[in-house]
């Protein structure tokens, strides 16, 4: 008897991992619409990935990893380090990183050719978006299986250059998350003023107004302080300075009595939450300065000046703050992105998500089951293409925070330069012309809708 109800239960669970519908979290997640259910089990698998990726950068792991075919062949001995300059028997797990990574993005991308124009659940392919989950998992594992068996030669060097514009790209996209939830925040909260009539709510809009400038203007200490010399560092200078100035400008402009007619749920809110990440793109570009005195970040060697290297010694870099904090912004980032639904209409737009997803009448039943529903059988929530594209994007950016943007060489050895300095210098800029786009926009487009 036991053994017929283990089958059952077994048979149950096959149904949910190979039908059309996304019944896996039904049971924990009842009464949840099938688009949300979908984008959560995809990023899971986003998340399934970088977990193996902080696996492959324990030591336990990346000392065996010399036995794969891009392993090192130098043998043991000891090689001088030299700044950012990092021996290959040290660095397996990172190359296990970059393997890793490229199988995520070539899981995802499959995904983003697959879906194009997928219109809504009636389309065939709507089915594999949404079902057959087993099936996927099996795909993942053998592009995955495969992804470390490519043997070294140049991949890591060209994948350094697409995980340098996806992360470029996926900056971007934070920015503009960041710059809806503000938009969000700061309009609900004078909602609930006006509606309660309490300046309490306006008070909490001041406090984080103040609290976000006051760690904005703490950051440009540190960055001055520990990122900068007296005589040196000119360039982390010029950045700083720039970036500070670029900020109290928009934060100006965000309060000028033109923005405010145009734009009356615009202010120092939004300003403020702009101005801190900004300084925090900043500190993240200055982490990779290859300039040992203006970068307490880079690898040091030994007293001796060398670190061994080969399959009997290796060494791991242990994440720095940078990337510790890099990789909790991009997870809850892109958590956002698997469950958000904006209430702009222009970044709706431009994420290709609908406003207000319809629930149908004819799930009710479903519903009450506990069961996820199917509410896209009009037209879907959001492009499955576009968010694919946009998983692509996250694991080329989290290839880069995993690896702290290192390049490898025709030595071998991976190398910080300032490429990766002038990207996330770049975005930073790019993003503060995003955000000013959004306040003078409907001054020089009077007859287009911004609401």
């Amino acid at each position: 008897m036991g053994a017929c109800l283990g089958a059952c239960s077994l048979l149950s669970c096959a149904s949910c991992l190979c039908g059309s519908a996304p019944c896996i979290l039904c049971g924990c997640c009842p009464s949840t619409r099938n688009s949300t259910v979908s984008r959560i089990i995809f990023t899971f698998f986003l998340f399934l990935g970088v977990l193996v990726c902080l696996i492959m950068l324990s030591p336990g792991v990346e000392s065996q990893l010399h036995k794969l075919p891009w392993g090192c062949d130098e043998g043991t001995g000891s090689t001088v380090v030299m700044q950012s300059h990092i021996d290959c028997g040290s660095l397996l797990g990172q190359r296990a990183v970059y393997r890793m990574c490229f199988a995520m993005a070539a899981f995802f991308f499959l995904f983003t050719v697959l879906m194009i124009y997928v219109r809504s659940s009636q389309d065939p392919r709507a089915a594999f978006q949404n079902g057959f989950w087993f099936f996927k998992f099996l795909i993942f594992v053998g592009i995955t299986v495969g992804a470390f068996y490519i043997p070294d030669g140049s991949f890591s060097d060209v994948w350094f250059y697409f995980g340098v514009v996806g992360s470029f790209l996926f900056i971007l996209i934070q920015l503009v998350l960041l710059i809806d939830f503000a938009h969000s925040w700061n309009q609900q909260w004078l909602g609930k003023a006006e509606e309660c009539d309490s300046r309490a709510w306006y008070a909490g809009l001041f406090f984080c107004t103040f609290l976000f400038y006051s760690l904005s203007i703490v950051a440009v200490a540190l960055l001055f302080v520990y990122y900068t010399e007296p005589d040196a560092c000119h360039e982390g200078k010029v950045f700083i300075s720039l970036n500070l100035t670029l900020c109290i400008c928009v934060s100006i402009i965000s309060v000028l009595p033109k923005v405010q007619d145009a734009q009356p749920n615009s202010g120092l809110l939004q300003a403020s939450v702009i101005t801190l990440y900004t300084m925090f793109i900043t500190w993240l570009a200055l982490s990779n300065v290859p300039d040992q005195k203006c970068n307490p970040h880079l690898l040091t060697s030994l007293d001796n000046g060398t670190i061994l290297a080969g399959p009997e010694g290796y060494v791991t870099q242990w994440w720095d703050a940078p990337s510790i904090v890099g990789l909790i912004v991009f997870i809850l980032c892109t958590l956002f992105i698997s469950v958000r639904s904006s209430n702009h209409r222009q970044v709706n737009s431009l994420m290709r998500t609908e406003e207000c997803p319809p629930i149908l009448e004819g799930s009710a039943q479903q519903r009450a089951a506990g069961q996820a529903f199917d509410n896209e059988q009009d037209g879907v929530t959001y492009s499955y293409s576009f968010f694919h594209f946009c998983l692509v994007l996250a694991s080329l950016h989290i290839m880069m925070t995993l690896t702290n943007w290192y390049r490898p060489n025709e030595t071998r050895k991976m190398v910080s330069t300032w490429t990766a300095v002038w990207v996330k210098i770049c975005a930073s800029w790019a993003g503060l012309l995003l955000y000013l786009w959004t306040l003078v926009a409907p001054l020089l487009l009077p007859n287009r809708d911004f609401s």
